[in-house]
């Protein structure tokens, strides 16, 4: 009779196939190329993460890459002790990553759909406010394949309408595929790649995690796993049959924390909490769950399609469009409405005109959304902060995209959606829903009315456009130095745990998701949670924004991590960032000026870095003077980078970016400067991309007022 082999000789047996694969690829990629050829990823400030992370070596060339090898094998040792299985497993993770960066030798491009391989640092800290928030409770991974399409489709679908991230390594994601499912980074399925290697890729998700928001040191080898285990939720779903190769993977997995699932009875050992079997596949997700301790935001709403923000991202094409409001074309709209509580009836929800089966496929309509609330301690000034969340509440139905806002929205529901059963009615079921369930601090009574009547809806959009109008002056109002109250935000510390943010009607919160009227509404909901009022007081420099009530908040809420923050200057303590910031500015030495890059903009600047190389100076709660993470409406602010020369210092930034915010920023510059059409004489991508000396020529023939300026350094 055949032994049944220990987990520890499975993990070592597979520790010493992972390497002889590196070996191999090492083999195979030095008789074409040199040990001075360069090795990278593209898109990422962190070298080979997991590398990086665990001994501090950056490996940027194949020669440094075989030295890498050798430290592998080094710590792949062999005696039956649980300290040496979870280092021959994060080892064996190490190995498959050199084995992944083989692939990339020579610029090459390895993956092609339906997979993508190495994730980019952008994309890693687009995760950051979703995972803070609890949008996106936590990662997991597929491994091989489930018994047929049908049954990893099903896990999939579950893990999507939870919320939780989805990666695929192996045969599931052909399956995936041959179900019709969308896959990618914006609906938070993706697949990775076919071979087991390329699981490399999500440890490095994990990994980066800890040095881009926990500011986390390359090289610190328990201070990455310990991140990883307290504060990156992620779990392994492995099926059957689960070779050793995949075991000795497992072995590093949950060295990081990261529990395994798998149905393979027949040469398995558990461990309680870490190595589950489950031989029953449909419970897979709820185990996987249950042993990570994954905190689900669930909001039961009575639609027929599912409903979680891992919809958000989803795409409806044209061809596969039921209907569509776009208000660019038809009168639409959406508002929020405070009424007395009289006026309100709770869950009422009206549908006002033809609903959508009475539209033809592919349809043109008008659309208007209006919530009314009331509630003794709601207040005017939280309608904004509500409309604003429509757009994330309709994209989070499955076959429903939402762009825009206000009257300038555009709607499209999927023929799936609506020959599931979706109808108009079902929005008002989901506004009702998230309105009471996010705001029912403020929110006694709430009723939807859906508008499709052209004549209506007409009516509606001039009314509510008087409504915009006066909010808008009322925001206008809102300046730093007309309120009493300023207020922290700590949302992100559940990942970076020094870092805070001070929100000022001026200066929105760094990822671009928090203003003054969002915090106000978050703490008026919850006085103990991540908003806290911060008294303004007394300043002791009004330029550069010093306020010893500020100082005495960031000292508190970062548990002494930090001393002084100032408000409006990057060069003298600025605000520290976590890592999910919109965009980051830094000093350009050659004009004096500073390059803003947002998270989406991949090329080098004229700084001779990427928006990742830049950012990773600035993450995990560290002041960096220079160099500062905001929020892209921060830069049309009067208040940034006030103390420096203001957006007068603005030399260069992507013409997508400077599209954007152009008209704000211009206003903003005619009234501080007398300056017209300011953004024209700021260079970007279509002048250069890396030549601070032609970025100097642009600025000098258009008359960049930073010419005038002193020098920043």
């Amino acid at each position: 009779m055949e032994t049944k082999k220990t987990l520890f000789s499975r993990v070592f047996d597979g520790s010493d196939e992972m390497f002889a694969w590196a070996e191999r690829s090492i083999a195979e990629v030095s008789a074409k190329y040199d040990d001075s050829t360069p090795i990278a990823y593209q898109n990422t400030a962190y070298f080979l993460a997991i590398l990086y992370s665990m001994t501090g070596r950056k490996n940027q060339t194949l020669g440094e890459l075989k030295e890498s090898l050798a430290w592998c094998k080094s710590q792949m040792t062999k005696d039956e002790r649980l300290d040496d299985v979870f280092r021959s497993g994060i080892a064996t993770a190490c190995a498959a990553e050199i084995i992944e960066a083989c692939k990339y030798v020579g610029g090459a491009t390895p993956y092609s759909e339906p997979f993508y391989g190495h994730m980019s640092d952008a994309e890693v800290r687009e995760l950051g406010v979703p995972l803070v928030t609890g949008d996106i409770p936590g990662f997991v991974v597929l491994i091989g394949a489930a018994p047929s399409d049908d049954q990893t489709a099903e896990i999939i679908k579950s893990y999507q309408s939870k919320s939780i991230y989805v990666f695929l390594v192996g045969e599931c994601a052909i399956q995936a595929q041959r179900k019709g499912l969308t896959m990618n980074h914006a609906v938070r399925v993706y697949p990775v790649g076919m071979e087991l290697p390329s699981v490399a890729h999500v440890v490095s998700v994990a990994v980066r995690a800890a040095m881009i928001f926990g500011g986390i040191q390359p090289g610190d080898y328990e201070g990455i796993k310990k991140y990883t285990f307290d504060r990156v939720n992620a779990a392994v779903n492995a099926f059957e049959p689960v070779p050793d190769i995949t075991v000795a993977c497992g072995g590093g997995a949950i060295a990081y924390g990261f529990p395994v699932v798998t149905n393979d009875e027949k040469d398995m050992w558990a461990v309680p909490r870490s190595l589950i079997i489950q031989p029953d596949i449909t419970q897979f997700v709820d185990t996987a769950i249950e042993a990570r301790g994954m905190k689900l935001k669930i909001t039961n709403i009575d639609i027929p399609v599912a409903y979680a923000t891992a919809f958000e991202g989803e795409v409806i094409r044209k061809a596969d469009m039921q209907v569509e409001a776009n208000g660019s074309r038809h009168d639409s709209l959406e508002l929020c409405r405070l009424r007395e509580l009289s006026e309100v009836e709770d869950h009422k929800i009206t549908v006002v005109g033809k609903d959508l089966e009475e539209y033809e496929f592919g349809s043109q309509m008008n659309l208007a959304m209006v919530v009314e609330v009331a509630g003794k301690k709601m207040q005017p000034d939280f309608e904004p902060v509500f409309e604003r969340q429509f757009h994330a509440w309709i994209n989070a139905i499955e076959g429903v995209m939402h762009t825009g806002q206000r009257d300038m929205i555009r709607v499209r529901v999927g023929k799936q959606a609506y020959e599931a059963g979706f109808r108009l009615k079902h929005f008002g079921e989901v506004l009702y829903a998230m309105v009471k369930s996010e705001y029912e601090a403020v929110v006694d009574k709430c009723q939807v009315t859906i508008y499709t009547d052209a004549e209506t809806v007409k009516q509606l959009r001039a009314e509510a456009n008087d409504v915009y109008d006066k909010r808008d002056a009322r925001l206008l109002s809102l300046t730093d130095e007309s309120v009493k109250d300023f207020f922290s935000c700590i949302m992100c510390q559940s990942f970076s745990p020094s870092h805070v943010c001070i929100v000022t009607p001026e200066r929105l919160g760094l990822c671009g998701a928090v203003s003054w009227l969002d915090a106000k509404a978050t703490y008026e909901l919850d006085n103990s949670g991540p908003c806290r009022i911060v008294p303004k007081g007394d300043s002791t420099d009004d330029v550069i924004g010093i306020w010893p009530n500020v100082d005495d908040a960031v000292q508190q809420y970062s548990m002494g991590a930090l001393e002084h923050v100032t408000l409006y200057s990057i060069m003298q303590d600025p605000m520290t960032s976590c890592g999910c910031f919109e965009c980051i500015c830094g000093i350009e030495p050659t004009s004096g000026g500073v390059v803003i890059v947002n998270r989406e903009h991949v090329p080098m600047t004229p700084l001779g870095m990427t928006f990742s190389e830049m950012a990773s100076m600035t993450g995990g709660g560290v002041q960096t003077p220079g160099y500062m993470g905001h929020g892209k409406h921060f830069i049309a602010s009067k208040k940034f980078m006030a103390a420096d020369g203001g957006s007068a210092r603005i030399v260069w930034m992507p013409k997508a970016l400077k599209d954007q915010v152009g008209e704000k920023l211009n206003k903003t510059a005619k009234e501080l400067f007398g300056i017209d059409n300011f953004t024209d004489s700021i260079g970007d991508e279509t002048i250069t991309e890396d030549d601070p000396e032609a970025l100097l020529n642009f600025l000098t023939e258009h008359n960049h007022p930073v010419l005038t300026l002193e020098p920043l350094i």
